[in-house]
């Protein structure tokens, strides 16, 4: 599972002139779903996404998360995160998982983001969305519940 986080001032989601998931200050999370992927990603991508100290303290350090700036969260789903452009001009998509497996794991996600004492907004699955946003700083974060999940590896240096 793939999140592209980034730190907004704002954000909304409009599905056919509507807006249908709006935020102020907080996190705009475009999550994508593998395939593969199983529920405990999901919850793993969410705490993690909860947790992350990106917005700053009295001093200007990334240093507080979410919960602590009392931020929202707007989660758009975003399969095209799985694009593979490695061969040819156009991506392939095959890395996502199906759109029903997909959904079920993007509403996982969603819950647990909620259950972290979170507010949460989202757009619409599997719809045309117009994503607007006012990236702050900019702050930008890809997480990947893959690589959150692996096991830590010693360095040179601590064998």
């Amino acid at each position: 599972m793939l999140a592209c986080i980034q730190r907004v001032s704002r954000a909304q989601v409009t599905v056919g002139g509507a807006v249908c998931g709006q935020i102020g200050p907080g996190l705009l999370v475009l999550l994508g779903v593998a395939a593969g992927d199983v529920e405990s990603d999901a919850r793993l991508l969410a705490e993690k996404s909860a947790q992350l100290r990106i917005f700053e303290d009295e001093q200007g350090k990334m240093n507080l998360d979410l919960t602590d700036v009392g931020g929202a969260v707007l989660v758009v789903s975003q399969f095209t995160l799985l694009g593979e452009c490695r061969k040819g001009r156009r991506p392939s998509f095959t890395a996502a998982a199906p759109p029903e497996t997909a959904e079920a794991l993007y509403e996982v996600f969603v819950r647990h983001l909620a259950s972290c004492g979170v507010e949460v907004a989202t757009g619409r699955f599997r719809q045309h969305m117009q994503v607007e946003l006012v990236n702050d700083g900019p702050v930008t974060i890809l997480l990947d519940s893959r690589r959150l999940a692996a096991p830590r590896r010693a360095k040179p240096d601590e064998r």
